[in-house]
């Protein structure tokens, strides 16, 4: 009687597909269409083993391998995790991947899921040892090829763009690619040279943004003249005819539309009202509450100054006016004094409260079980603190409102505080004994004499 042996359970085989450029996937017959073709030969051999192809595939057209960050991969590691794919098949290794770290993440989803990978050219089965040995073996020479390309590419655009040769990117205002090479647009060009000419006259960008929005003149991409746009148009060595590479300005092959006395008295005046420059002459302090402030929906403030008859003025202005103006503000200008007073006082409150300062020492306790000073000594130089804040110097009650509060929101019902935890347990730290701060030992010294 003639023995029947028992089928194999089936396996279900994803051919996964990549090529690093899209410039030929429009051909009737193409790279990713070769692997897909492979790709399912080979699991059409192996159906003594079971191997059958599940329907879809897995295609990334136009995708570097360097990265995870791939719509088909991140499918194909989804499809893994919901258990319906048992075997994953590339033309090559370096197919799915040329890092070791990507790699090394994937085999971990392949063992948790229980799933195999096969390289079709290679006959590699990541299934046994010595399949994961050649992988690993392979992949490294893959991330190696890969660095060594890019090392490369970077050598030959740093080589092109000493040479004066425009290496692509972002296109600026006035001028057009023709034959690989920059050429004057005579109308935006126009444009540019009259940015130059009213930032030298009017020395405003909220005002020429706010003019030109009326005009409807925009940028290169079609979007409004913003007061960065301008100012980075304003820094655009290639409007001079050269080429910028890390810093570095080189002689261009290009056109110049600017004169070098038109960049000059730019540059003159930029420099001038350069606001770190401002600061330093002025012997203005950081903001308090500089990167700290928003509004409900998360526009965040800066710190602005105006001066009128003598007197400086400081704002909180949010970041939409910064960029276009005050025409274009969803939100109002805040007083810095106004605000910092508030937030100061919310700050000597919160450093007085019995229960805030009781749950700081608590927390502070659990991250260092070594501690055994007495929590009313903590509350006591808390207190302490509070009753000198205004004493201290302005760089000291800058770093203590950074290191305490997370954000301030400021929205239509008022203002509302997100303190640092983390924050509040290094500022019980620095109170212990023999870490004071230098300052504040000198004020409570004082206080004492």
């Amino acid at each position: 009687m003639k023995q029947v042996l028992p089928s194999k359970p089936p396996k279900r085989c994803a051919v996964y597909c990549r090529v690093s450029s899209d410039e030929r996937l429009d051909q009737s017959f193409n790279s990713i269409d070769a692997q897909r073709e492979a790709g399912r030969a080979f699991i059409a051999s192996q159906q003594h083993e079971g191997w059958i192809a599940v329907a879809d595939d897995y295609d990334d057209g136009g995708y570097s391998g360097g990265n995870m960050e791939r719509p088909a991969l991140r499918r194909l590691m989804v499809d893994i995790e919901a258990g319906k794919v048992d075997v994953v098949v590339v033309y090559k290794i370096d197919r799915l991947s040329r890092s070791l770290a990507d790699f090394a993440k994937m085999v971990d989803v392949f063992d948790r899921c229980r799933v195999s990978f096969s390289a079709v050219t290679q006959q590699i089965n990541s299934a046994t040892s010595m399949g994961r040995l050649m992988l690993n073996v392979l992949l490294s020479f893959a991330q190696f090829e890969r660095e060594v390309t890019g090392e490369r590419i970077r050598d030959k655009i740093a080589a092109s763009k000493k040479k004066g040769i425009w290496m692509g990117g972002p296109l600026p205002l006035g001028y057009d690619v023709k034959n690989r090479l920059l050429v004057v647009n005579e109308a935006e060009a126009a444009v540019v040279r009259r940015i130059f000419d009213d930032f030298v006259t009017v020395r405003s960008t909220t005002a020429m943004a706010r003019n030109y929005a009326t005009e409807g003149l925009v940028s290169k991409t079609g979007k409004p003249l913003t007061k960065q746009t301008l100012y980075k148009l304003l820094h655009n060595r290639m409007y001079l005819g050269e080429i910028n590479h890390k810093g570095q300005s080189y002689p261009g092959e290009h056109q110049a539309i600017i004169t070098q006395a038109q960049w000059d008295a730019v540059q003159a005046l930029i420099d001038y009202y350069a606001p770190e420059v401002r600061r330093q002459r002025r012997g203005r302090p950081e903001p308090l509450l500089g990167g700290l402030l928003f509004t409900a929906d998360g526009e965040k403030f800066t710190a602005t100054y105006t001066e009128k008859n003598g007197r400086r003025y400081g704002y909180y202005t949010p970041s939409a006016q910064r960029r276009m103006g005050a025409w274009a503000k969803k939100h109002g200008a805040l007083p810095i004094d106004v605000v910092e007073a508030l937030v100061t006082e919310q700050i000597v409150a919160a450093l007085q409260v019995p229960h805030i300062v009781q749950a700081v020492v608590d927390r502070l306790a659990v991250t260092r079980p070594d501690l055994e000073e007495p929590k009313v000594v903590l509350m006591l130089k808390m207190q302490q603190l509070a009753e000198v804040w205004k004493a201290l110097f302005p760089v000291e009650r800058h770093r203590l409102a950074q290191l305490l509060i997370e954000r301030v929101v400021m929205g239509a019902d008022g203002m509302e505080i997100v303190w640092r935890d983390i924050g509040w347990q290094e500022l019980a730290a620095e109170l212990l004994p023999g870490t004071i701060g230098a300052e504040l030992q000198e004020l409570e010294e004082t206080a004492w004499r």
